[in-house]
């Protein structure tokens, strides 16, 4: 047995990365083709809020990023609607709200390890109950991005053809909302605040690259989050690197390669006349 697999931390690490890198990747390609690739990067900047208040009040911080990232999520939405033209300045507001409460708060905290935890995550610590959490959560977003998989994919691209084709596009994008939501906050405290909304973007942004339609931009960008996880894990192990920046800078990778790739394609296309 490889040295990895012999303890438990890391078997535990390995499973929770893997399931949260295909639940990303899921929710993250919706979210690019919405054009809301920042959204991750308002909600992980509030979860920092839920978790200090979780801390201050004495409970599991996970449950108070929870509660933040929810509300931040619907706070967003309710800002886009109102904004019109200029609908991206909600995920401003709300992030900077986040980062403006997450400051004041975490002055109160008595440990600021504690805090600090969260910021770039700690996915070989999780513990019993959060890897449970982690799994009932994978089931239930892939469950529901099985079943809303046209919906999401209609609304992806134009909510107002999809309203008028008898999409329930409120009704998509709320189970949507609260879905990201809840992911973000959980992968907060495995793979850090500061790591998730890259996780978020970078896959899908690498399989846009070589995709050549929404299904395949899906699988690739399960691929690449998933070989980009678990290669992380197993380097950071093996090196004594920090899981979370060693997990991005693979995607990364994953996304020049991809570029490159589909350089070479679009010049052999080129020259074959295509």
């Amino acid at each position: 047995m490889p040295a990895i697999l012999q303890y438990a931390y890391m078997q535990r690490a390995l499973l929770v990365g893997l399931l949260l890198s295909v639940i990303v990747a899921c929710l993250g390609t919706v979210m690019v083709h919405k054009r809301l690739s920042l959204i991750g990067d308002a909600l992980s900047h509030s979860s920092l809020a839920g978790v200090a208040i979780g801390l201050l009040g004495g409970f599991n911080p996970i449950l108070g990023a929870m509660g933040v990232c929810i509300v931040a999520a619907f706070s967003i939405e309710a800002i886009r609607k109102k904004l019109g033209n200029h609908s991206e300045l909600a995920v401003a507001i709300v992030m900077s709200t986040g980062i403006g409460l997450a400051g004041v708060l975490s002055g109160f905290v008595r440990s600021s390890a504690d805090f600090n935890s969260f910021l770039f995550g700690s996915i070989v610590a999780i513990s019993g109950f959060e890897a449970r959490l982690v799994l009932i959560l994978a089931v239930i977003v892939l469950v529901a991005f099985v079943i809303l998989y046209k919906e999401l994919f209609y609304i992806s691209f134009d909510e107002q053809a999809a309203s008028i084709s008898g999409v329930p596009v409120g009704v998509v994008n709320a189970i949507f909302t609260i879905l990201t939501a809840v992911t973000v906050s959980i992968a907060a405290r495995t793979v850090g605040a500061l790591i998730i909304s890259s996780l978020l973007v970078v896959p899908v942004a690498a399989a846009m690259s070589i995709a050549r339609s929404y299904k395949t931009t899906v699988l690739w960008a399960i691929f690449v989050s998933a070989v980009s996880t678990i290669g992380g894990l197993v380097l950071s192990f093996y090196l004594g690197l920090k899981p979370g920046g060693t997990i991005v800078l693979i995607s990364v990778v994953f996304f020049l390669l991809f570029r490159f790739l589909g350089f070479l394609r679009g010049r052999s296309m080129s020259s074959k006349g295509v």
